[in-house]
């Protein structure tokens, strides 16, 4: 709030014995304040203390009252008159705060007909700090193993309304620059921030909000204007406010919504403005507000798909977040706000958790609305409780739902209906022109919507054999080719692409070749054609791939393509080796252990004990199956080759809401104290349900056993047995851990120390924990240990004790 600074620097005036003279006052006059909040108060805990017991204007009359009343006439005076231009400048800022809050209290969902109420649909999304290195090396396309990654445990979440209070903490002269992949929530996010904001719940220390999407700042790229101007095209209600109150009055917040989509060209070394009144284009305008050259006191953040994020040097970024989409929870809480009637939403919810991939991927918020679009439509129109659950299918009924609608909604939207414009009904927004400002501009719902119909458009292609179209799969021109021919070229250069920008098309390319599919495509697709025969051959090539060293990503998309292409048995193969307690008969190629775990994380089946060692005996492809610990009660990795990344893998698994694993062997592996310390995140979590756990020979000190030590602490563990020999943990170890020992919250029976390089020091340690009332240690072993007669009888001293609990000593 304006006029808090101004009580704030108010008190900052005061001589020490008067601030206390104010406070004495204060603390007399008024109830709410005690003379014990008042004894060290400085003048911002003071300030903090008037605003919260009074509100912002009330206090500023009672700060003013005291300080007539202790003679300080001219500061009252003073705080006097800033108020009033406070309260002014507020009301001159009214119609830009209620333009405000009518630009983000509905927000479209679809068609441009059916925006949505804001807070009716909002939901939570998972917003956390992110890494700038290499923001322009993902995977652009909606990726089902990008959902199966574990929240990190060192990930904090961020709430939207926190973006820059989070930026204050690090370095406010610089920007908020937030990434995320299409549909993830980006825009939703800032609209929450900013209805937040228009209604006085959140971030009142800033005067104006101002919402510029690149979209619309496009139309204006190419023109010589100064900053007020460009301001002014977009909030006009703002023309009879005075520069000075705007600019240097008030503290401002810019807010650019979708860098990925700016045509401007960046050049960060353009030339400098300082002004608002100096004209240049929109890019340099742009920038010089990034460097903090123009309004060097404003807040900026923008928000980016991953591939346009590095548009920004890194060096003008403050706070750089990633939005990540929905948890579980937040999915179905989405669900059940979107669905009205609870018995709809209730069968929608468990159908899609029936199909793990279509569940997995309503993580992005967008396709969570296409799903239930889909599923309302089908469930409404019919009681059959058993629908299609492909990738394919579920686009296919978006499309027929959309194209049924799209009559009406083109005759409404100023758009000729024609040949050219078959799917208008799945175009997400339409700018028409307005204050000559706007054009029309198309855009789609989600990119995975454009990479359909690229599937649909190149399916027909083939059937009509359009060759020239389909030029970009083969290098010679052909006049004809078999399906299976095209789907093999498609498949070549989907791999061959770093980023996977095909993936998902090559997938949606198998689907819509099925009958099924051409028949629900019927009228659309003027001619059908038997597949069968290519698509036998297709899957055959496929399963050659993935026999092959392929890349994880390949392995994975490849396999669900043979999905979308209802080929279930490269799936039911991999369910047998699960199945069976056999070791089986063939090792698996290094991608089949990755669509091994892949079907693990995608199904809810939890196994009773997991060694990757039935399956191969690589090193390299038992870290493609450590994703798997998350799947099972009992999990082996001895001798994996393990390091600490893989620990942090385990740690995340350890803290799911639906962790299973009991009993973790990790001996063995070069896990060192680094990952140790990253289990110990795991283990104090309150969903973890680790009760054994095994870490001899990890080459690991006494650092490991302050991780350790405070993990036993901890009121949720429930670690009952612990192995650390053949570790150097030495006696200094041993002290921390028994500290562990005695705590109250200690649950460990069992503790190993073979051969860790103690003395009697250690048993000195040991004894007092076999004295302490807490300990409920039941078995120690220390044998091969350097402890000498006197070790021995320091600990027979704790097996006297009436406290001892101990049954069994090495």
């Amino acid at each position: 709030m304006a006029s808090v600074k101004h009580l704030l620097k108010t008190t900052q005036n005061l001589e020490n014995a008067e601030l206390k003279q104010f406070q004495q006052n204060l603390e007399e006059d008024h109830e709410c304040i005690s003379k014990s909040e008042m004894e060290n108060a400085d003048t911002i805990k003071t300030v903090d203390k008037m605003v919260t017991c009074f509100g912002r204007d009330e206090a500023v009359k009672i700060m003013v009252g005291i300080l007539r009343k202790i003679n300080q006439n001219e500061l009252a005076e003073q705080l006097e008159n800033e108020h009033k231009q406070v309260i002014e400048l507020e009301n001159l800022l009214k119609p830009h705060k209620t333009n405000m809050k009518k630009k983000a209290e509905h927000i479209f969902e679809g068609h441009k007909e059916t925006y949505t109420d804001l807070k009716a649909v909002y939901t939570e999304l998972f917003i956390t700090e992110g890494d700038m290195t290499d923001v322009n090396q993902e995977h652009e396309i909606l990726k089902i193993d990008d959902a199966l990654k574990t929240q990190k445990s060192q990930d904090k979440p961020i709430k939207c309304e926190d973006i820059f209070n989070e930026l204050r903490k690090k370095n406010e002269k610089k920007i908020v620059l937030t990434k995320g992949v299409a549909g993830i929530g980006k825009t939703f996010s800032v609209h929450k921030f900013i209805l937040d904001w228009a209604e006085g719940k959140t971030s009142q220390d800033i005067d104006c909000v101002f919402l510029l999407p690149f979209r619309e700042i496009n139309m204006i790229k190419n023109r010589q204007i100064s900053f007020h101007e460009f301001l002014l095209r977009f909030y006009p209600e703002l023309k009879d406010l005075e520069k000075s109150q705007l600019y240097t009055e008030s503290k401002l917040a810019f807010i650019f919504d979708g860098l990925d989509e700016s045509r401007l060209p960046l050049n960060f070394n353009s030339r400098s403005l300082n002004t608002v009144e100096e004209r240049s284009s929109v890019d340099v305008l742009f920038t010089n507000l990034v460097k903090g050259n123009l309004l060097p006191s404003a807040l900026v953040w923008v928000t980016s798909r991953p591939a346009a994020a590095n548009q920004i040097p890194a060096r003008y970024v403050g706070l750089f977040t990633e939005v990540r989409g929905f948890t579980d929870q937040q999915k179905e809480q989405y669900f059940r706000k979107s669905i009205r009637e609870k018995t709809l939403a209730d069968r929608i919810i468990s159908h899609i958790k029936t199909s793990r991939s279509l569940y997995i991927m309503c993580h992005i918020p967008v396709f969570c609305w296409i799903t239930a679009t889909v599923l309302q439509h089908i469930l409404i129109r019919s009681s059959e409780e058993k629908i299609s659950t492909t990738l394919t299918e579920m686009y296919i009924h978006f499309l027929l739902i959309q194209m049924n609608m799209k009559n009406q909604k083109s005759e409404k939207c100023g758009i000729d209906v024609g040949k050219d414009t078959e799917f208008t009904g799945m175009i997400a927004e339409i700018f028409k022109k307005e204050n000559g400002l706007y054009e029309k501009v198309f855009s789609f719902v989600h990119l995975s919507v454009q990479e359909f119909l690229a599937a649909v458009h190149v399916f027909i292609c083939y059937l009509n054999k359009n060759m020239r179209e389909l030029q970009f799969f083969f290098e010679d021109s052909q006049s004809s080719i078999k399906f299976h021919e095209l789907t093999k070229s498609a498949t070549d250069k989907a791999m061959q692409s770093k980023r996977g920008h095909l993936d998902l098309f090559l997938r949606f390319l198998m689907g819509i070749s099925l009958e099924s599919s051409q028949n629900l495509l019927e009228g659309l697709i003027t001619q059908t054609q038997d597949t069968t025969e290519s698509i036998r051959q297709t899957t055959e090539y496929i399963k050659q791939l993935q026999n092959n060293n392929i890349t994880d990503e390949a392995a994975v998309n490849l396999f669900y393509c043979l999905l979308e292409l209802k080929d279930h048995s490269l799936y039911e193969e991999i369910q047998s080796y699960l199945s069976s307690d056999e070791h089986p008969g063939r090792k698996l190629s290094s991608s089949m252990c990755t669509v091994l775990t892949s079907v693990l994380l995608m199904s809810e089946k939890v196994l009773d004990e997991f060694n990757p060692k039935r399956f191969t005996s690589s090193q390299a492809d038992y870290k493609r199956l450590i994703p798997a610990v998350r799947c099972c009660r009992k999990a082996l990795f001895d001798g994996c080759g393990f390091d600490e990344t893989c620990c942090e893998t385990v740690s995340s698994a350890l803290q799911l809401s639906d962790s299973h694993l009991t009993e973790l062997e990790l001996s063995n592996n070069h896990l060192q104290d680094s990952g140790v310390k990253l289990i110990y995140d795991g283990l104090k979590s309150p969903n973890s349900k680790l009760e054994m756990l095994r870490l001899s020979r990890c080459k690991l000190t006494a650092q490991s056993c302050e991780s350790l030590s405070s993990a036993l602490q901890s009121s949720n563990s429930v670690l009952r047995e612990l192995d650390l020999s053949n570790n150097d943990l030495q006696d200094s170890g041993v002290m921390l851990l028994s500290e562990g020992l005695k705590s109250p919250n200690s649950k460990l029976e069992m503790l190993r120390l073979s051969t860790c390089n103690l003395t009697a020091q250690s048993c000195g340690s040991l004894s007092s924990v076999l004295k302490s009332s807490n300990s409920v240690l039941r078995e120690l072993d220390l044998s091969n240990n350097d402890l000498q007669d006197s070790g021995v009888m320091l600990l027979s001293e704790g097996l006297k004790s009436p406290n001892c609990q101990l049954e069994i000593l090495r």
